[in-house]
């Protein structure tokens, strides 16, 4: 092995981030405290929200998504087949069926046309939530996919968790992921590879009162307590579950989300580096495309590899590559050629998912990584591929 592995992903913790966790452990609350209120005080305010929601992962901020609008068994959910397993099981959850959408294979994003498209298979079942994901950090054509959903009665629910810190422009403005400008809600993962880390967590952000009150009553088993009550006096008008986000992770939150500026920085800079030092492998190897009106703080660098042209199989080059010391990951298995999909509905042909996951490999990208880890990571490449 060439020097120590770059993983494809790994977390940034510094002093005071330990620092902040232990002040927490010494405070008089380990789970639910004050600081679940500031740290949701301050991701509201960092993406221009009014509100958002802590809980215990991004699994549980998409299903709470779906409690909040109350969606019912029978209907129907729109997710693109380039994603984690979490954004079409969501749906399942509560009972909903899924259909899937197509993606863009140069980007791995659902566009209005794949959304179209979906929504042309959801026949007479009523269309609740559209689930658009804005892979690697890149953001989807939020407005177009809004109104799309809007003509066919349903919302938007954005799956924001590669994409905190990107922004936007459409037209003439300039948005923030998670400013649910277009959304009903906008999810958020804390999974050490994401952007920022607290071990395990999640977020949803909404601009509606309503649904910000239900996302806490449901994140606590459903509990409410009724005005005017005596103080141990609880009622469940419906059950929820136990979605809730410790003291001690949310100090974790609160510190990393105070370097979220430097970390997005850093990200541009390396992702920056990438593109130029990949330019001499092309065409045999491209990073994914970046839509015009996105500007990603990207969580994954994403090749896009004519492994057939390198004469080499995608688990010849990673095995090659981690051999040189370069960790690489594949994201994502089309969801649905996943069994339990796959026998709940039969084959499904979405050429453009199945077109990504056979060029796509994930290349290290996160802060601590150095200008010449870059470097390493093309030479590497370059030499496995023969180019």
């Amino acid at each position: 092995m060439a020097g120590p592995l770059l993983p494809y992903g790994r977390q940034t913790i510094e002093d005071d981030d330990i620092a902040a966790v232990a002040q927490a452990l010494r405070g008089d609350f380990l789970t639910t405290g004050p600081l679940v209120d500031a740290f949701e005080a301050a991701f509201a305010d960092k993406v221009g929200a009014r509100h958002a929601v802590a809980c215990s992962n991004g699994t549980a901020a998409l299903h709470l998504a779906m409690l909040a609008l109350e969606v019912q068994p029978g209907e129907v959910c729109i997710a693109p087949s380039i994603t984690f397993l979490a954004t079409a099981n969501c749906a399942r959850y509560v009972g909903a069926e899924v259909v899937f959408a197509d993606v863009d294979p140069l980007t791995g994003l659902m566009t209005p046309d794949t959304l179209a498209e979906a929504i042309s298979r959801v026949g007479d079942r009523r269309l609740r939530a559209v689930l658009p994901v804005h892979l690697r950090g890149d953001t989807a054509e939020l407005p177009a996919l809004a109104a799309l959903a809007a003509d066919a009665g349903a919302v938007l629910v954005e799956d924001a968790p590669h994409a905190l810190g990107s922004t936007m422009s459409f037209g003439n403005t300039r948005e923030r992921v998670g400013d649910a400008r277009h959304s009903a809600m906008a999810t958020f993962s804390f999974h050490p590879v994401k952007t920022i880390a607290t071990g395990e967590g999640g977020m949803v952000t909404t601009n509606d009162d309503r649904l910000a009150q239900r996302l806490k009553t449901l994140r606590s088993h459903g509990m409410v307590r009724p005005d005017g009550a005596d103080p141990w006096i609880y009622e469940m008008p419906e059950p929820g579950f136990n979605y809730r986000l410790p003291d001690i992770l949310c100090a974790l939150g609160l510190s990393q989300l105070a370097k979220l500026d430097r970390f997005a920085a850093r990200r541009r800079a390396l992702a920056a580096r990438y593109a130029e030092a990949l330019k001499p492998l092309a065409p045999v190897v491209r990073p994914a495309v970046r839509p015009d009106w996105s500007d990603p703080v990207l969580h994954l660098m994403v090749a896009l590899i004519d492994f057939a042209a390198a004469g080499k199989t995608r688990r010849q080059v990673v095995d090659e590559l981690r051999a040189r010391g370069v960790g690489t990951q594949v994201h994502y298995i089309p969801v649905h050629t996943q069994p339990y999909y796959r026998d709940r509905h039969g084959p499904l042909a979405l050429p453009g998912a199945e077109e990504w996951y056979r060029t796509c490999l994930s290349l290290p990208l996160y802060p601590g990584m150095a200008d010449e880890d870059v470097d390493r990571v093309i030479l590497a490449l370059s030499g496995v591929l023969g180019l």
